[in-house]
């Protein structure tokens, strides 16, 4: 500004002329209706939401309803969600009422069947056990699909998915000793070593959360562990995290073949960011292996990495083949459904309050780019291009329909 000539400031008229000033918009907070059905799926024992949670989103203004014995499998009674302020509910008809559909295992025909218009579906995936008709009917149906293990946090990693998978490398070591010590399915042999007497071998496929943490439990119990991983990266991390200088290697046909032979315990644990996992374990490799030894393929969700893995239920979940006992149940977590329930009621409760915080769910997809992975279908649009390509279905890219909303 200028001074006059008595040394005072000198305001001109486009100075006093008011001035843009940038304003910030307050987001008006949605209450939320949200909906979890009884899970139908035969042997899905965990629950989306535990009471903790549940509670948590009531205080913050929303609405939960929950469908009658929903907990049940998982150990949490109907009185708990009450106390809890959720509204129990004693049809599925009336769950999918709500404008968000929250379960663990993806829907079924019959539940497709009670969508609405431009409800939000969050649930799994599990891509490889789905088929073109399941796609078209959610289409037709104009709702927004989440698959939950496709969701990503801000370090870009996959919180629902690693949860699980710490459960599921855990519990494959738990299993695999059950198995193991069975004399009337193997050979009444413990799983780790103790003084005098060799340690068991353990063979993992994988360097990822499930590996780590099977290498972990099989460590604690005094196994000798070996993995296979074709990543570099994957394995020279693997033993960073366990801070152990262990038996690494890349998939090479006749070292894996080796290790297999020596190995009472074969945990497939590979995962395939789109579609199928390969298959690593040829038939003849298995014939191969120790008589009463156990293999655990937890990669069965995604088709298996070994070639004679058939999907098993918790009900019947070992078969023998070539003697071998092979164990292929594709939820292992259920196995502990009370302690899975937790882990996913950990990843969605926040997700969910994150939801009424930004104004509803498209409010958020715009700004939430971890969650943006995890949509496969927005408003009716398939947004995977793994799925619009396998499917010749017709695709839009969720980045360009996010811009176009903003």
């Amino acid at each position: 500004m200028e001074k006059n000539q008595e040394g005072f400031l000198k305001f001109s008229s486009e100075g006093l002329m008011p001035q843009e000033e940038i304003l910030e918009i307050n987001k008006q907070q949605t209450s939320l209706s949200i909906g979890i059905p009884k899970e139908v799926l035969n042997n899905e024992n965990r629950v989306a939401l535990v009471p903790e949670a549940v509670s948590l989103l009531v205080a913050n203004g929303h609405n939960v309803y929950i469908e009658n014995e929903a907990g049940v499998a998982a150990h949490f009674e109907n009185s708990e969600y009450a106390e809890s302020g959720g509204k129990i509910v004693y049809s599925n008809e009336e769950v999918f009422k709500s404008d968000i559909i929250l379960k663990v295992a993806p829907l079924s025909s019959a539940e497709i069947g009670l969508l609405k218009t431009r409800q939000t579906i969050i649930s799994a995936l599990n891509i490889a056990n789905r088929n073109k008709d399941y796609f078209k009917e959610l289409s037709q149906k104009k709702v927004t699909a989440i698959g939950f293990e496709y969701i990503k946090d801000k370090t870009k990693t996959y919180p629902v998915t690693r949860s699980i998978s710490e459960i599921a490398g855990n519990t494959s070591i738990l299993l695999a000793a059950e198995y193991l010590c069975d004399s009337k399915i193997s050979k009444g042999i413990m799983l780790g070593g103790v003084s005098g007497i060799t340690p068991t071998e353990v063979v993992i496929i994988g360097a990822g959360t499930v590996a780590e943490y099977a290498a972990r439990a099989a460590m604690g119990l005094g196994a000798y562990v070996k993995v296979f991983d074709n990543s570099i990266y994957k394995l020279r991390r693997l033993q960073n995290n366990l801070n152990a200088r262990i038996f690494t290697s890349i998939i090479e046909p006749k070292v894996l073949l080796k290790a297999l032979k020596t190995a009472y315990v074969v945990i497939c644990a590979l995962h395939s960011s789109n579609g199928r996992t390969p298959c690593i374990i040829t038939e003849n490799m298995v014939k191969e292996m120790k008589q009463g030894s156990v293999i655990i393929d937890v990669s069965i969700d995604q088709g298996g990495c070994v070639e004679t893995s058939v999907i098993t239920s918790h009900n019947n979940p070992v078969y023998i083949k070539h003697g071998v006992t092979h164990y292929a149940v594709p939820n292992i977590s259920s196995k502990v459904p009370h302690t899975a329930s937790y882990a996913l009621s950990n990843c969605f409760a926040p997700i969910l309050l994150n939801i009424g915080q930004e104004g509803g769910v498209d409010n958020m997809l715009k700004s939430d780019y971890g969650v943006r992975q995890g949509i496969y279908i927005f408003n009716g649009i398939v947004t995977n291009k793994y799925i619009a390509d396998t499917y010749q279905l017709p695709f839009q890219d969720i980045e360009l329909l996010m811009a176009a909303f903003r």
